[in-house]
């Protein structure tokens, strides 16, 4: 039986320069260790993000809560001194989740909007205990962070004598049957019309609290009291369904006819000017809670609403004064 015998020739490419034989040589006699350390290290596996968080915090955290781990500490340590009573007793049945995990959860809810089995699955409960923390820590979170939400008198003060953009959007829910106000002809789903002030770079001024669906923008933003917050500004832009409030808006097209080239010039400026404000409303419902139905029951609506409004404003201003 005959055996072959092939000999492996060293390609031409291979006979490196003298810096990549060098380079080569540092690498094999770098300890295995090291070189594990250094493909493995925590350092390396930091993920840095490019808004509203630390250099070197793990994205996946600020994905998944909607806050950096320095402001989740923040806030659990304001929840845990509002609450009444400890949230780990002495005695009793211990809870399933201590308080860190359980603020997680909540604010997992408010911003994924995911179901509560989900959230269960993920912090290995059941989805009954956080149905019951979810109602628990959800008024928490919203009373503990009422602060950072700007109020009229302290939007006025950030708009005084500058130009500001606003801009309204629907926060869906479910059809409630008995609550056909939420019914939004527009959008052809129920849900709550919540009115939005930025500047002309689209930092956020100030947000409305939630209206019934079927509110008009321009009825909106009187009732809600943008209007009197615009007033005090430099002026304002709005798009078409704030026609007649006195902010600036694009033309209408005339019935029966078209636009000339200078009014779609026109529009075509105003829709440039309101692009932030178009990207606040987009981050603002990054919160999924405002994105998509809200589940929970009716009553429960407004503390979420206020909650979620509040963790947007704390995870952009609290940690960068």
């Amino acid at each position: 039986m005959l055996r072959y015998i092939v000999r492996y020739s060293k390609p031409a490419h291979w006979d490196a320069s003298p810096a990549r034989r060098n380079i080569l040589k540092e690498f094999r006699d770098t300890p295995h260790a090291v070189i594990k350390k250094q493909r493995l290290s925590w350092e390396n596996l930091r993920v840095p993000t490019k808004e509203f968080s630390s250099p070197g915090e793990p994205l996946r955290y600020y994905r998944t809560t909607g806050l950096m781990i320095t402001q989740m500490q923040e806030l659990v340590r304001r929840v845990n001194e509002a609450l009444d009573e400890p949230w780990n007793k002495r005695i009793g049945r211990p809870k399933s989740l201590g308080l860190y995990k359980a603020v997680e959860a909540a604010c997992m809810y408010l911003r994924q909007n995911a179901t509560q089995e989900f959230v269960g699955d993920t912090r290995d409960t059941s989805q009954p205990t956080i149905s019951r923390y979810t109602a628990v820590l959800v008024p928490l979170v919203k009373s503990v962070l009422e602060e950072f939400v700007p109020d009229a008198e302290e939007a006025i003060e950030m708009v005084r004598g500058r130009v500001v953009l606003v801009d309204g959007t629907l926060t869906p829910c479910w059809s409630y049957e008995e609550h056909r106000e939420l019914w939004n002809k527009k959008h052809k789903t129920t849900g709550f019309n919540a009115q939005l002030i930025s500047l002309l770079d689209g930092n956020a001024v100030w947000i409305s609290g939630p209206l019934p669906g079927k509110t008009h923008d321009a009825k909106a933003f009187k009732e809600t009291g943008a209007a009197d917050i615009v007033k005090e500004s430099g002026g304002g832009f709005g798009d078409k369904g704030y026609q007649g409030t006195g902010l600036v808006t694009p033309k209408k097209k005339p019935k029966g006819g078209e636009l000339s080239m200078s009014d779609k010039e026109y529009n075509s400026q105003i829709a440039s000017l309101r692009a932030p404000v178009e990207r606040l409303v987009a981050h603002f419902k990054n919160w999924k809670i405002f994105h998509t139905d809200y589940r929970r029951p009716y009553r429960t609506y407004l503390d979420a609403f206020d909650a979620a409004r509040g963790l947007f404003f704390f995870s952009i201003t609290w940690g960068f004064e």
